[in-house]
């Protein structure tokens, strides 16, 4: 048997969880993404990796019986089950630039579905908003005696506001809207942090002959996203962030030396230390 529990991720800065292509196609550095809704994602992969490498750097030896033993070259049957699974990271709340507002957190009904079913609890049974419902923080234009938003693709009509104060994980209720299934990937992709960048040579200003420029894409500050965690039932109580906390600050993802992946994740749920 299993504890359920999940994580929360505030991204406190750009996030960029992903592969590199190679020089011959351009070092695109592109975001890994869910298929269906060709939103960001973070693999339950990455999130252990960095919760075992913080583990092994505080108590050294612990991460092991957490997160399970590696495969030791010439010796069979020496990996062990982890005690904590971690599923992948999807989309929660995305912020977009709108004039006039000036971010909204975009969502869809598929997103906050998944959210739905690993929260649970209250939520359970909860009526999912209508694609184009807004909540009731946001600004809206009166045209043609329709609620209408602005974005830079163009206008989106709202059907309806209300409040979607329980949709957010701290139970702050930002400017948002929830956009139709089908049209979430496109205003992701108009949503994302993009930075170009270039490798100079060592000893002068100038950019090396092959392979000299880097075009980066991530997830912008503010975005949110849920992950489920399962815990397999032990004595012990898993302490991540140490005796007490249930939130802490961790780096994801790759390009920390230029300032990405700082991120918020605050744990809830079965078997996590309270």
């Amino acid at each position: 048997m299993y504890k359920r529990a999940y994580g929360i991720i505030e991204a406190l800065a750009p996030l960029h969880v992903g592969a590199t292509a190679g020089e011959e196609s351009g070092n695109l550095n592109l975001i890994f993404r869910d298929q269906f809704t060709q939103t960001g994602i973070v693999p339950g992969s990455s999130i252990r990796g960095r919760f075992r490498s913080e583990m092994r750097r505080d108590l050294a030896g612990s991460e092991h019986q957490w997160y399970g033993a590696p495969a030791e070259t010439g010796e069979s049957d020496s990996t062990t089950e982890s005690v904590v699974k971690f599923e992948y990271a999807s989309l929660l709340w995305l912020p977009v630039f709108c004039p006039g507002q000036p971010v909204v957190w975009v969502t869809s009904p598929k997103l906050l579905k998944r959210y739905q079913r690993i929260v649970g609890g209250e939520l359970k049974n909860a009526r999912v908003p209508e694609k184009y419902t807004g909540s009731s923080t946001l600004k809206t234009l009166n045209v043609e005696r329709k609620q209408k938003l602005f974005f830079n693709f163009g206008f989106l009509d709202l059907k309806k506001t209300e409040s979607l104060k329980h949709w957010f994980p701290d139970g702050e209720e930002l400017p948002a809207v929830v956009v139709a299934d089908d049209e979430i990937g496109m205003i992701h992709d108009m949503a994302l942090y993009r930075q170009s960048r270039v490798h100079l040579k060592d000893d002068e200003k100038r950019v090396v002959d092959r392979g000299g420029f880097f075009n980066t894409e991530a997830l912008p500050e503010g975005t949110v996203m849920v992950f489920p965690i399962a815990i397999r039932e032990t004595e012990d109580v898993w302490k991540p962030f140490g005796e007490g906390n249930q939130s802490g600050e961790i780096y994801l993802g790759g390009l920390e030396s230029i300032g990405f992946g700082n991120c918020q994740i605050t744990l809830k749920g079965e078997g996590v230390a309270a």
